[in-house]
């Protein structure tokens, strides 16, 4: 295709599909158009690139989106909740995906890795980005779970419940929204967080 001048260099394929390319190999297709079609798919795949992943890829169908904006412990996460009225959860409750049944308050204690597993005390909250197998030791001190990514199949939802620890998972910049020494309560009927007022 290259030689043909189909193409500007050989790499350019990359944008084509197997179908543009067999058509083009069994002479059905002479080329008209690859560089615009190459240079369209390039285009959308530099602006896929240049975006940022979200910290969480949930499935919100049948529920409803959270919405976080802002950098600091003030900002706004904004949630519709059954009855219709807008709660603003950064000054109370935090919602997440409830993965261990249960309700417990203590001190919120956020770990980022589990060699920080010291900083832990009997009854706290602990607080992570998620959690493996080496976060377990971590649970025996725990009197609830709480992670910023997971799901109910997720390490700490299986380990939660078998070490009968309320767990809440999924909960979008909670490490960046809860500080260390923060009175919370876990709801892991609910699926949420509650500070005190």
């Amino acid at each position: 295709m290259e030689a043909a001048g189909v193409v500007a260099e050989a790499s350019d394929i990359f944008y084509l599909t197997w179908v543009d390319v067999d058509a083009f190999m069994r002479g059905w297709w002479d080329g008209t158009g690859a560089r615009a079609l190459i240079q369209d798919r390039d285009a959308q795949r530099q602006a896929w690139l240049s975006q940022q992943p979200p910290d969480v890829i949930v499935d919100t169908s049948g529920t409803v989106p959270v919405t976080v904006t802002g950098s600091s412990i003030a900002r706004q996460i904004q949630q519709k909740v059954p009855g219709g009225e807008r709660v603003s959860r950064a000054e109370r409750v935090l919602r997440g995906t409830a993965v261990a049944a249960g309700k417990a308050t203590g001190p919120a204690r956020i770990l980022r890795h589990p060699a920080e597993g010291h900083r832990l005390n009997a009854g706290e909250v602990l607080v992570a980005p998620s959690t493996d197998p080496g976060w377990t030791p971590l649970f025996m001190r725990a009197a609830a779970i709480v992670m910023e990514v997971g799901g109910y199949h997720s390490h700490g939802a299986i380990v939660a419940r078998e070490f009968g620890l309320p767990a809440v998972a999924n909960v979008p910049n909670v490490l960046s929204i809860l500080n260390d020494g923060d009175v919370i309560t876990v709801n892991g009927d609910a699926g949420t967080i509650v500070r005190p007022s």
